[in-house]
């Protein structure tokens, strides 16, 4: 085996278990509130099947705050996609490995076959590679399909450190005040089609950027 490739499967060994632990060590010191526990009862807390929905600059404190819920999530299929699953799991969730340029159809399959099961599933609402705050289809796609309801959440900090990526993925620092926010479910109809599609994206979108704001505006600000 060439010195890259064993470098490379040490660190996916090795990487996440240590972010995984240094997240919990970090964002155990926030200060947590959460909104909309009403839209979060009559779903995931009443054992309804539902689509999580999220904003990709939230994904690391989605997967700390939903630790103690089972779901499996799309990931990317690149190779940088392969840290996040594995992140994904030391959370306890599983990852369908797929994007909109790679395996997205396939991952899509395999999110439906799981929620025919009774599983519930995850799509970032803005994919793995943006435009960022621009929702795509798939998980109108995957709750028309599997007849289940879109939850949107997302959460602002008091205080927070983004990075330089395409979508700016933030995490709180230590210490902050986070709000989490559940969104009213986006009830899909079955089997819709390309115009019901847009339909619904559209509202999806527009129901993550309210919640979206609604949040960073107890901190003061329009947007992270």
């Amino acid at each position: 085996m060439k010195e890259g490739a064993l470098l490379h499967r040490i660190s996916l060994a090795a990487v996440p278990k240590l972010v995984a632990w240094l997240v919990r060590l970090w964002f155990a010191t926030c200060r947590v509130t959460v909104h909309g526990q009403e839209h979060r009862a009559r779903t995931i807390d009443a054992g309804v099947q539902v689509v999580g929905s999220f904003w990709h600059y939230t994904f690391l404190f989605v997967f700390y705050q939903m630790r103690r819920d089972s779901a499996t999530v799309m990931v990317s299929n690149s190779r940088d996609g392969e840290y996040i699953a594995r992140l994904a799991r030391e959370f306890g969730f599983t990852a369908a490995r797929g994007s909109r340029n790679s395996r997205g159809a396939q991952a899509l399959k395999d999110l439906l076959k799981l929620a025919a099961h009774g599983e519930n599933t995850a799509i970032v609402a803005d994919g793995s590679q943006g435009p960022p705050l621009v929702a795509q289809p798939g998980a109108i796609l995957l709750a028309s399909r599997a007849g289940v309801p879109v939850v949107p959440m997302t959460w602002a900090a008091s205080r927070y450190i983004t990075f330089r990526s395409w979508d700016r993925t933030a995490v709180p620092k230590p210490f902050s005040r986070v709000d989490f926010f559940y969104g009213e479910p986006l009830s899909v109809p079955a089997d819709l089609k390309s115009e019901g599609i847009e339909e619904y994206r559209l509202i999806l979108e527009n129901r993550l950027n309210a919640l979206y704001r609604e949040a960073w505006r107890l901190h003061g600000r329009e947007g992270h």
